[in-house]
């Protein structure tokens, strides 16, 4: 098993095109007139950007925040090597330096069930009734029935509208299938602004699950105006048990302290990388139980996703539904592990300690490891602490007035 810092070296966290990367993100930094800062990186340092706006929203608002971050001077803070060290080392320490989750205002929503593969596995967790002892008998059952590879049938197409009726007619329908190739893709919130986790932290489970794995997704970076402005990568942490269990514990199984990973930056798009790029992008992922030594590996690819990225936005986002500090959108993935880990049958379920080692040789490398979302420090920096940051550094002058005249 490679050691932490190994897999969370610069050149392993950075894409493998860094040099001609946009690359952005945020930073903690310690002490008097310290707090969140925005960075981007420059040949393997990072530099302040914080001059181009307070808060990354408000930067991806500017219609011309690429060109800005490329052009803005920015105040060099070091090395990615020393603080991504002082992150694996300390955590989310407020006395010390580190890496933030590179999103902060904006609403992280998700796309569930946009991969054959996956969605397979969701009707399994669904009629196992969450219960990782069965899921291997009843994904016998189901695979006879329907198949494992739906990738071929266009959501809301005539041919998806045929197969759901012959599914009603044995009883096999599912709610998940209703989102995988009905019209109407499932989109939900997957968490609250400013409570996503960055590289080099722990990620948490909820203390109830004991069927539960990774999710290596594609997150994609939409401004107010529901442009797709650059992507990043995530871990949508999910509990097996609990969403099988009932679709109505989604937000159980979805949103607990630490289970939204994203980073290790958000590259924006320009001219060396763009929404083309995101399509043909591969996410793969390693499991390394630091307990039992077992070893997970899988990959995911954009290309066989049931929905275009775009199409997802229009989903989540318009007319229909204004985010006016952004969205970033987990796309989805192909990846549901199901190699036995504790028992022949029971399929993959973490354990506390494994290293997650998510990686897309254009989006870099973002790694974590896994604790208990009780046991894990807790997340006390939300709205109102981070207005209060930038008013005291004088980086939001009315707020900061306003705060005085309530005094």
């Amino acid at each position: 098993m490679k050691p932490w810092n190994e897999t969370s070296s610069a050149q392993a966290t950075l894409p493998g095109d860094a040099d001609s990367a946009l690359l952005i993100g945020r930073v903690w930094v310690p002490g008097p007139g310290g707090g969140p800062t925005l960075v981007t990186v420059r040949e393997g340092q990072l530099f302040d950007i914080g001059d181009l706006a307070p808060t990354m929203s408000m930067l991806l608002d500017r219609p011309d925040a690429a060109a800005a971050v490329r052009a803005a001077p920015g105040g060099a803070l070091g090395s990615l090597a020393d603080w991504l060290a002082d992150t694996a080392a300390f955590g989310p320490d407020a006395t010390r330096r580190h890496l933030l989750a590179p999103n902060d205002l904006q609403v992280v929503k998700a796309a569930g069930v946009t991969f054959a593969a996956s969605m397979v596995e969701r009707v399994i967790e669904e009629q196992a009734r969450g219960d990782a002892g069965h899921a291997d008998a009843v994904r016998r059952q189901v695979v006879a029935a329907v198949g494992d590879d739906l990738s071929a049938i266009r959501p809301g197409s005539p041919e998806a509208t045929r197969l759901k009726s012959v599914l009603l007619a044995q009883g096999l329908w599912s709610q998940y299938l209703e989102v995988g190739i009905g019209p109407d893709a499932e989109v939900f919130t997957k968490a609250a602004p400013l409570s996503s986790v960055g590289t080099g932290v722990q990620v948490g489970l909820h203390p109830g699950s004991t069927w539960n794995n990774p999710e290596p997704e594609v997150v994609l970076v939409v401004d107010p105006r529901g442009q797709v402005v650059g992507a990043t990568l995530g871990n949508d942490v999910n509990l097996r048990d609990f969403e099988g269990r009932s679709a109505l514990l989604l937000g159980k199984a979805k949103d607990n302290n630490g289970a939204c990973a994203i980073g290790p930056f958000i590259r924006l798009f320009d001219a060396q990388f763009g929404i083309d790029d995101v399509r043909s992008a591969v996410v793969s992922l390693r499991v390394d139980g630091e307990d039992d030594g077992f070893v997970l590996e899988g990959a995911s690819s954009m290309a066989q996703i049931s929905r275009d990225p775009l199409e997802l936005v229009g989903h989540a986002m318009g007319p229909h539904h204004q985010y006016p500090d952004g969205i970033l959108l987990f796309c989805g993935t192909m990846f549901a592990p199901i190699a036995d880990r504790d028992a022949a049958g029971a399929g993959f379920t973490h354990h506390v300690g494994d290293r997650v080692v998510i990686h897309s040789e254009r989006l870099g490398t973002l790694v974590n490891r896994v604790g208990r979302s009780d046991a894990i420090p807790p997340w006390t920096f939300g709205i109102g602490a981070l207005m209060r940051s930038l008013a005291g550094r004088g980086l939001l002058a009315s707020l900061d007035a306003a705060l005085h005249d309530g005094a």
